[in-house]
């Protein structure tokens, strides 16, 4: 099965070898691209990706305001992964609390944008956990009693604690000693409760609820 992906970025030079690196791949195929997001909407309606690599800060319409009129437009959007140059940064944090899946530096190894793409789309794994939790270090406020009013089990409450570190589905599996088809019955079961649409909100949910620490 091939991954459609659409680049959303105002600088060529970077369109290009995100082009060059995906379409390398047997597995991965750029369907568009887009210098603006304001472009998004139009391209995904016509091409239907499953990801959408978008750069974080653009002159007119920004990664932030393209994402969440993209969510907010959609039954099915594609899933968002946005594209920057500094990791610690104020706007990937609001991007990934706009409804990003996850966030990837201009100057990963090809390897590594490859991998994002895959884990992206797959959406089994949270993308980058340390990186999500220096983030929410760093920027992150408080969310109020988000969790306690999404009235968790004791088991869902788990989950996401594990979903916080990293763990993959399978990973969780091993560690509860159950089937994969039960964690993610889990995992959909926190989403709901949490209103939030993958894990990385979840996961985010949990740290500004203060469920999860940074400090671990």
């Amino acid at each position: 099965m091939t991954i459609g992906v659409l680049i959303v970025d105002d600088d060529e030079l970077i369109r290009v070898g995100l082009r060059a690196i995906i379409d390398a791949q047997p597995d991965l195929r750029v369907l568009a691209e887009a210098a603006d997001g304001a472009e998004v909407l139009p391209l995904v309606a016509r091409h239907r990706p499953a990801v959408v690599l978008m750069d974080v800060r653009m002159p007119g319409v920004d990664g932030i305001q393209a994402t969440r009129s993209l969510l907010a437009a959609s039954a099915d959007p594609p899933r968002v992964l946005v594209v920057t140059t500094f990791a610690n940064d104020e706007y990937v944090y609001d991007a990934l609390r706009a409804g990003a899946s996850g966030f990837l530096l201009k100057r990963a190894r090809p390897a590594e944008v490859v991998e994002a793409v895959r884990v992206v789309a797959a959406g089994e794994s949270l993308l980058f956990p340390a990186a999500i939790r220096r983030l929410v270090g760093a920027y992150g406020g408080r969310g109020g009693d988000r969790l306690r009013a999404a009235r968790l089990t004791e088991r869902e409450a788990e989950v996401l604690r594990l979903m916080a570190t990293g763990l993959s589905n399978p990973e969780i599996a091993a560690h509860l000693v159950v089937g994969v088809e039960t964690v993610k019955t889990h995992v959909g079961n926190v989403l709901a409760k949490l209103g939030v649409r993958d894990r990385t909100q979840a996961v985010i949910a949990a740290y500004e609820s203060g469920f999860v620490t940074p400090a671990g």
